[in-house]
Parts: C-alpha cells; sequence; structure tokens
C-alpha cells in the first residue's frame, strides 16, 4: 500500500489493496472519501468498486433498471454520486429515486398523477400542467375547491429497513392563491401484513396517529381563518402579515434548496418494510374555498435528511 503522505510507514501497507477496499467497505462514504486522501495505495482501494457497491443500496440493478432514462457511468462511485445529485424517474415515471449522500439510503418521490386527490380529474376543481422546474412531466393545480383530500401510499419494502422516515408534501403555490391558511390535518399511517400467503394475509394497524395541524400556506399575523379568505379581506392590510412559528400551533411549509415548499406530513420507523405507508393531508371541517396550491408529490426520505 506504499507510505502515508508524512513519511510514515501505513500498518496497511503490507495488506493487499482488495483486503484493504473490504475495510472501508465497512465504514461509511465520508470515511472512504477520507481514505482517498491519505496515500495513493489507499486512494486506489478506497476507489474500488468493491467499495462502493456496498453503499449502494442491495437491490440498485434491480432499480435502475426500471429508469426512464438509461444510466451511463463508469464506476460504482459515479453512479453513487450520481443518483445522489441526479434523481432518476423510475416505473414508467410514476416514481423519482435518488439516495442520501451520507447514507445511501433510499429516498422516493410519488408523483402527483399517483395520488388518490379528491375531485383530480375534474378540470373545474383540478388542472394538470407541466412546469420546467419539476422533475415529473406534469404537476396539479388546484384550481378551487372546499373539500381538500390528498392521499398517497407506498409499500415499505421499497424503503431501506431500520431506518426513521419523513414524509413531506412538496408544492408551490400561485399569487393568487386564498384559503390555503385554514389549518389541515395531516398523518402517517403505518400498516403491517400478516400471514404466510398472499390468500390468507391479514392486515392490521400497527398505529394510527391523530392528525397533526398543519397549514399549506403560513397563517397571516391576524386572520382568523376559520372564516376564510371573506374574514381576512376585511382587516387592514397593515397587520397582513406572516405569523412566526411561535405564533403558529401546527407546522408550516419552508423553502427548499430546488425552488419548491415541502410540509412535513409525519415519520415512521421502516423497521421489517411489512406492509404499506399510508400518508395523508386535508381539510374537510372549515370547508372555505380554496386554490393557488400546485402539487408536485409526496416525498419520502430518511429523517435526517435536508
Amino acid at each position: 500500500m506504499g507510505e502515508i503522505d508524512n513519511g510514515k510507514s501505513s500498518p496497511f501497507q503490507f495488506l493487499p489493496e482488495g483486503c484493504v477496499s473490504n475495510i472501508i467497505s465497512l465504514t461509511s462514504p465520508q470515511d472512504a472519501c477520507g481514505a482517498s486522501v491519505i496515500s495513493v495505495g489507499f486512494k486506489s482501494a478506497s476507489e474500488s468498486d468493491t467499495v462502493w457497491e456496498k453503499f449502494l443500496p442491495s437491490d440498485y440493478k434491480e432499480i435502475i433498471s426500471n429508469s426512464v432514462s438509461p444510466l451511463n457511468y463508469a464506476t460504482k462511485k459515479h453512479l453513487y454520486f450520481h443518483l445522489c445529485h441526479s434523481p432518476i424517474l423510475i416505473n414508467n415515471g410514476k416514481l423519482s429515486f435518488w439516495i442520501s449522500k451520507s447514507t445511501g439510503k433510499k429516498c422516493y418521490m410519488l408523483r402527483a398523477s399517483e395520488l388518490c386527490i379528491a375531485w383530480k380529474d375534474t378540470p373545474r376543481y383540478w388542472s394538470w400542467t407541466s412546469l420546467p422546474e419539476s422533475r415529473f412531466p406534469e404537476v396539479a393545480e388546484l384550481v378551487d375547491v372546499c373539500w381538500l383530500d390528498i392521499r398517497g401510499n407506498m409499500p415499505t419494502r421499497l424503503l431501506s429497513l431500520k431506518t426513521n422516515y419523513a414524509a413531506y408534501l412538496v408544492f408551490k403555490t400561485t399569487e393568487n392563491s386564498y384559503g390555503l391558511e385554514a389549518v389541515a390535518k395531516a398523518s402517517v399511517s403505518f400498516a403491517a401484513t400478516t400471514g404466510t400467503s398472499s390468500s390468507s394475509a391479514e392486515t392490521s394497524d400497527v398505529f394510527e396517529p391523530e392528525g397533526d395541524s398543519v397549514y399549506l400556506k403560513t397563517p397571516a399575523y391576524a386572520h382568523d381563518v376559520r372564516y376564510g379568505r371573506r374574514w381576512r379581506h376585511m382587516l387592514p392590510r397593515r397587520i397582513r402579515r406572516p405569523r412566526s412559528e411561535d405564533e403558529i400551533d401546527g407546522r408550516v411549509p419552508r423553502q427548499r434548496n430546488d425552488g419548491w415548499q415541502e410540509l412535513l406530513l409525519g415519520e415512521f420507523l421502516n423497521d421489517e418494510g411489512d406492509g404499506d405507508i399510508d400518508i395523508k393531508v386535508s381539510e374537510t371541517k372549515i370547508l372555505n374555498w380554496k386554490r393557488g396550491l400546485i402539487l408536485e408529490g409526496i416525498e419520502l426520505r430518511p429523517k435526517e435528511e435536508v
């Protein structure tokens, strides 16, 4: 393996490169990148396919085989960082897939057209359009509804095991949006399947959390969202400023680096990958009219990822 750059002998210098690669593969992507600067020998070992294939998901070959566009990569390290920085469309464009840069764990986004949205096929309530900044061919735009109900479902076997995940609604709002300051409810429920065969399988709820209060748009400081937009328009303009998060009883959206916003809907532990995860956000009690929500999809990623 040669000497370390500071001139001292390396205790690994007598080990075969393949052995050093196996040792590095038991660490992490960050450690492997750090090892590459120790010496020329370490650089070769830490960049080998043996190392980076261990950091990729075990089923990565099956996943990328379903990519809408073919992937070209020279090494497994190149593939790893491509999947970190450039999400791919898979399953005929129904899903977007990428991996966590720090852990290699799997991340997904369900496109809007794959979600169960009340009246999504009725043009007077929802329209479908394309945006250049979206990873999907089309997004959903809310035209006008009072009953807002959006649901998504993901088989947990597709996700990384023994991992805490968070689910996010990814969206934008238009300049003429209204009604989105009403408090909505969001929930994530995990259903596990038991039984030895599909014919005898039974589904039981592991947990059914109460809906958390969320807002698709940060409510105005002096706006009582229970009365909808008519009450808001009666208020003086000078007090129509967004409240701080400390003043709001519920979660509000945050801006992402890709130009979209995201709203945390809930969290869950994907332990053994049994059953499906059901995600829901709805406003079906206040029933004020709403418009101007542009929905890209629902994203699931490891909880620590930002």
